[in-house]
């Protein structure tokens, strides 16, 4: 019984076959971007190892057959770097500079203000629009910014708090 013959056929060339090898053997590569590199190796026409049913591309890599489709796709109509890397994604972009949550960050980091004990969110959102860091912010924001760091006054009982 024949392999289906696939509208997005990949035909590896050798430099592009020896660039996925190294991007899977580099060790600090984005999950997605590992993922594509072996749907490629493994949809591959022109070498034994590849030329794999999606089918059994999907069961391998655990993922769905409409994304192997897309990375083929995108190989034979923009090439190896756009079936490679992800388009921008869409969505509200961020509208407080990574210089300005590293003012947020070190403000909650230093010393309280006289007559508190601890910081709160809300003293905090306060302190930020008072010294003039952002002309408003609201103090849940201020959470998700310090979530996402190593000073994070929310996660002890000497930082801030929601009240």
């Amino acid at each position: 019984m024949g392999q289906k013959k696939h509208k997005y056929p990949v035909r590896l060339t050798i430099q592009e076959r020896a660039e996925l090898n190294r991007l899977t053997v580099q060790g600090s590569i984005q999950v997605r971007k590992l993922k594509r590199a072996r749907i490629l190796l493994l949809a591959d026409e022109h070498h034994s190892q590849g030329n794999k049913p999606d089918k059994v591309i999907a069961e391998k890599l655990e993922i769905g057959t409409a994304t192997i489709e897309r990375v083929r796709r995108n190989y034979v109509e923009g090439g190896l770097a756009v079936a490679l890397n992800e388009k921008p994604r869409s969505g509200r972009p961020l509208v407080i500079s990574g210089s300005e949550r590293a003012q947020i960050t070190a403000l909650a980091c230093s010393t309280v203000p006289e007559g508190y004990a601890r910081w709160s969110l809300r003293l905090l959102a306060e302190k930020v629009v008072e010294l003039e860091i952002l002309e408003t912010i609201s103090y849940t924001t201020v959470g998700e910014i310090l979530k996402k760091t190593n000073c994070n006054p929310i996660a002890n009982s000497l930082g801030a708090s929601a009240s």
